[in-house]
Order: C-alpha cells, then sequence, then structure tokens
C-alpha cells in the first residue's frame, strides 16, 4: 500500500504508541502530529493554547496534517484533528485511516494514570468530571472516527492482526 496510514481516534487511545510500533513492524516512518507542531512553535501545546487560544492551534493542526503526504509513513494524529475543518475527508481522500476504539471507561483509565497537564482540554477535571467530559466528547468525536476505512478494537487486537487487516485492506482497493 502506497498510502500514508492515518490512526485517529480520542486522547489516550493509544494512537502514539502503537503507531510506533507499527511504523516498525511496516518498516515506515512515524510521525506524531504534536510533536510536529511543538518543534515548529517551539513550546508545549498547553502553553501555545494559553498564548493563542484553541483555534489558532486547530488551523496550525490542519496545516501540519495536510504536510503528511510521503507514502511510507504512519501519522498519529490529535484526538481532535478529524473533527475540525475538512481533516477527516482529506485524511481518506490521502491516505488509510485507522480508528482506535477504547470505551469511556478504558479511556478513562488511562488518561487518569497519564500526565494530564499536558492535555489542555482536560484541565482540571478528575473523578466522575473526567468520565463525564470523556463520555460526552466521543460522542461528539466519534462520528468522525467511524468514517475510517479500518476500526479496531484497541484492547483486543494484536498488532499482527492489525497489520494482516492494513494488507487485506490494501488488496481489497
Amino acid at each position: 500500500m502506497n498510502k500514508p496510514i492515518f490512526l485517529v481516534g480520542f486522547m489516550g487511545s493509544g494512537k502514539t504508541t502503537l503507531g510506533k510500533k507499527l511504523a516498525l513492524h511496516l518498516e515506515r516512518k512515524f510521525v506524531d502530529l504534536d510533536e510536529v507542531i511543538v518543534e515548529r512553535v517551539g513550546m508545549s501545546i498547553p502553553a501555545y493554547f494559553a498564548m493563542y487560544g484553541e483555534d489558532s492551534f486547530r488551523e496550525l493542526e490542519r496545516e501540519v496534517l495536510h504536510e503528511q503526504t510521503e507514502i511510507n509513513i504512519v501519522v498519529s494524529t490529535g484526538g481532535g484533528s478529524p473533527c475540525y475543518f475538512d481533516n477527516m475527508q482529506w485524511i481518506l481522500n490521502n491516505g488509510l485511516a485507522i480508528y482506535l476504539h477504547l470505551s469511556p471507561k478504558a479511556l478513562y483509565s488511562r488518561l487518569q494514570q497519564s500526565n494530564i497537564a499536558k492535555r489542555p482540554a482536560l484541565k482540571g477535571l478528575q473523578g466522575d468530571d473526567l468520565l463525564h467530559f470523556i463520555e460526552n466528547k466521543l460522542l461528539e468525536r466519534e462520528p468522525f472516527y467511524k468514517q475510517a476505512q479500518l476500526q479496531i478494537d484497541q484492547l483486543h487486537t494484536s498488532l499482527d492482526d492489525l497489520s494482516q487487516s492494513i494488507k487485506q485492506y490494501a488488496t481489497s482497493t
């Protein structure tokens, strides 16, 4: 398959972790959109949000996404990336989108264990407030995520199974 692979899904779904493993497994370059943005602006995403706001961040995120046209890459998108502008349609037109699905409770468990300070949308949220935020935001974003050509259950899909699904998709198109 000669298209970029874009991993989409909610924050904490494992896009970066799985993306690195998948890129290695498929002998592709790995690109994390958030890391590209941090490198470009010279500050963390929370600092950028605080200084310039979400609208400016989403515009920059779109610009960086649209630059990812190399054929042999695996791209970890931000959790909101597919949900703004024409981003999901662009992803579908230019590559293979894979939705990494997790239940709200699994996401909650992962996010509680992560560095929440790195995630501007979660600032100040904990306990039931965090779980409700995840449930509501996931309802809002899933219509975008579910447009992906492949959808996988992140808890029950091995790297080999995912690679096989990608190969099957590539031969069927």
